[in-house]
């Protein structure tokens, strides 16, 4: 089971964070930042797979952190001994090139300023901490599914300019 997934800046702000186990919010921003340090001090050499030990309660005993390095963020993981670790780098690299392609060439900033869009498609491909889909053309259809459907939807704003018009004119 996924227990949490982060994704990190190289200084170390979160640009996103879901927890599928209940922390409070204190103890999530210690996990956020114990889980940097760790991974920030690991040399490109090292592999990328560290114990999440103590950081994770007393579920983290047997908990994995498996991260992935891309540009100026890290993609981390955390995942109980179920999970394969060479299979959760494989599902970060969905993720990712999900993103990619969504975004066309993603970049920090998308993930700042789409996070609605970020939280969609990972939840296309995790949900409860239990993976639903692998396959990077049925992530990518059902983002564009979701797409067309809010293109389809009236924007609120314009139900209430029309409210405000009618009522100006009374």
């Amino acid at each position: 089971m996924i227990h949490g997934v982060l994704i990190i800046n190289t200084h170390g702000k979160p640009r996103l964070t879901k927890f599928y186990d209940k922390f409070s919010e204190d103890e999530q921003q210690q996990i956020i930042r114990e889980t940097y340090q760790l991974v920030s001090k690991r040399s490109e050499q090292q592999c990328n797979f560290l114990e999440g030990g103590a950081l994770w309660g007393s579920k983290g005993s047997n908990l994995k952190l498996i991260y992935r390095n891309y540009a100026t963020l890290y993609f981390i993981f955390c995942v109980d001994e179920s999970e394969s670790e060479l299979g959760t780098l494989d599902l970060i690299q969905v993720f990712v090139e999900s993103l990619d392609k969504s975004f066309q060439n993603v970049c920090e900033l998308d993930l700042i300023f789409h996070v609605d869009k970020v939280h969609y498609i990972l939840d296309e491909i995790i949900q409860a901490g239990m993976v639903l889909e692998t396959n990077l053309q049925d992530i990518l259809y059902s983002v564009g599914a979701q797409k067309e459907i809010a293109k389809k939807e009236t924007p609120i704003t314009s139900g209430l300019k029309d409210v405000f018009k009618m009522s100006m004119s009374k």
